[in-house]
């Protein structure tokens, strides 16, 4: 079977703007997380990562016009922002590494997926599209340039028989419910306004240019005379902003497959370049997907990586909304009061190659070497994890890999500090011996839905290159009673020394999702 090395890899990260800075903080028993101020002053702790991307603006500078630079920067979400800032980094770990990727045409492919996806540029321009359309009701509902609601006003007998559903006037209402009553009766009746008929049907024949002649020139210029005469239209009618001309064409440009392409656009890799989605199980799904695409001779490199945006109002809103969220402004850390979790933000992305081919053309593999990654589906609840789902996915890893538990040195656990830790490591132990040392590092830098796996295989990888196991936030006082009844081999606040044999990663993803990877050190 062809064995799959790692030959880049970056990391976007709270507290940590890349590789170096994750290698160094994780030496340190420390929390990476800070406090949240989206909600103005709140009790969240939240996994921030630094706003760094200005540190790659000569590496596009000396690569792309001088353009390009501003073009991502104002274009891109920072979902997108992360996944490159990672990559980027991930072909500084072997010199001549970009220049391969390129070199292999199709047979070097982009897998990177996201979690919540590119969440603030959809909320800024939903914000946005709202405002704009209660500006545009209001303008078209006003007495003084629409009769109806005049006519609506004095009790007109007639126009009220015709419009039975039309909702009531805001009258003396206050606060909330006028704000609802204002939004409602504005929207109702700037949709029968005479005048914004008149000033669609001008808008219509602004916008009825054909495109004649020479396709390009002509496309240009039909463009500009369009503009003119809109801007024309507008300032006839005074109107504000139409609601479909204040929606950013950002949200197009910061869609789930737009980190992937942009990687494949900045690094000019021209295989096949696609965003797998599986939630807090991604990365291990894009490693397995990188993997076997590797070894089916579809690509002799795959650059995998899932990527999150920075904690959002909406991101923290919502797991706290589903009751895995610690708010007490305390770190809340795995396998001890199980308070729950911590949104995180930022990316991993690694560089996986055909291992014979690239280590011949004089490239290093880095940390571990990857084995097999064993996936699964719970079926059965959108958050709760069952028992066979995860033991499934194991069990999937270890036949991949021809391999028995009783090889296994170390284990990785997604514990999320919620009270399915206890279950985790209970179903772990069924299928693994006592002997085997744990690691839970979500109380050092949160959750990033997607690109937590990557964090932890990474600092797995990273610490195994150094002999050992980086140390975790948790001293052995917070360890939870019932957890210690069950397992007791944990690395908490003191590294540990690298454990012979293998090493396993299991993510749990919201909806079921499971991926386990295995990997061992190199010969």
């Amino acid at each position: 079977m062809t064995r799959i090395g790692i030959f880049g890899w970056g990391i976007v990260a709270p507290k940590c703007p890349n590789i170096e800075a994750f290698a160094t903080e994780l030496e340190k028993a420390e929390s990476w997380l800070s406090p949240f101020r989206g909600f103005g002053p709140s009790n969240f702790l939240v996994g921030e990562p630094p706003a760094a991307f200005a540190d790659h603006k000569p590496w596009i500078d000396a690569r792309f016009p001088p353009a390009r630079y501003p073009q991502v920067v104002e274009k891109m979400d920072c979902t997108s922002l992360y996944a490159i800032s990672a990559f980027i980094q991930s072909l500084g770990q072997n010199p001549g590494l970009e220049q391969e990727l390129q070199g292999l045409g199709q047979q070097a492919h982009v897998y990177v997926g996201t979690g919540l996806g590119n969440l603030p540029t959809i909320a800024r321009t939903t914000i946005e599209a709202w405002k704009a359309q209660r500006r545009w009701n209001r303008f078209w509902a006003d007495p003084a340039r629409n009769p109806l609601v005049t006519a609506w006003q004095d009790g007109d007998a007639a126009l009220r028989a015709a419009h039975p559903t039309a909702p009531p006037h805001p009258g003396n209402l206050s606060g909330e419910a006028r704000d609802e009553a204002e939004e409602a009766f504005d929207a109702y009746w700037a949709e029968r306004s005479p005048a914004l008929a008149e000033y669609l049907a001008e808008l219509r024949s602004a916008e009825s240019i054909d495109v004649v002649g020479e396709v390009e020139s002509a496309k240009l210029a039909a463009i500009r005379l369009k503009q003119q005469r809109i801007t024309k239209v507008q300032a006839k009618w005074g109107c504000p902003e139409a609601p479909w001309r204040a929606v950013s064409p950002n949200l197009l440009w910061n869609i789930s497959n737009t980190p992937a392409a942009q990687i494949s656009m900045l690094g000019k890799i021209t295989g096949l370049a696609f965003a797998p989605v599986a939630a807090c199980s991604t990365f291990g799904v894009c490693l397995k997907l990188g993997m076997d695409a590797i070894r089916r001779g579809e690509a002799r490199a795959v650059v995998i990586g899932a990527t999150d945006p920075a904690p959002h109002p909406l991101s923290v809103g919502a797991f706290n909304g589903a009751r895995v969220l610690s708010a007490d402004g305390e770190v809340s850390k795995p396998l001890s009061g199980l308070r729950g979790t911590h949104v995180s933000g930022g990316s991993a992305v690694w560089v996986l190659g055909d291992w014979e081919y690239f280590t011949k053309r004089g490239f290093r593999p880095l940390g571990l070497e990857p084995l097999a990654v064993g996936v699964s589906s719970d079926a059965h609840h959108i958050i709760t994890p069952t028992k066979e789902g995860p033991q499934a996915a194991v069990r999937d890893a270890f036949r991949q890999a021809k391999a028995t538990p009783e090889d296994l040195g170390t284990w990785d656990l997604h514990a999320t500090a919620t009270p399915g830790d206890y279950l985790e490591v209970e179903n772990l132990r069924d299928l693994v011996p006592e002997s085997v040392v744990v690691t839970a590092r979500k109380g050092t830098f949160g959750h990033g839905m997607s690109a937590c796996g990557g964090w932890e295989l990474t600092a797995q990888y990273l610490g195994f290159s150094r002999g050992k196991l980086f140390p975790t936030p948790l001293s052995v006082g917070e360890l939870n009673a019932q957890i210690r009844g069950v397992h007791q081999g944990f690395v908490f606040n003191e590294a540990s020394p690298a454990p012979k044999g293998l090493a396993g990663k299991l993510s749990m993803g919201v909806g079921g999702v499971n991926a386990c990877v295995l990997s061992r050190p190199w010969a």
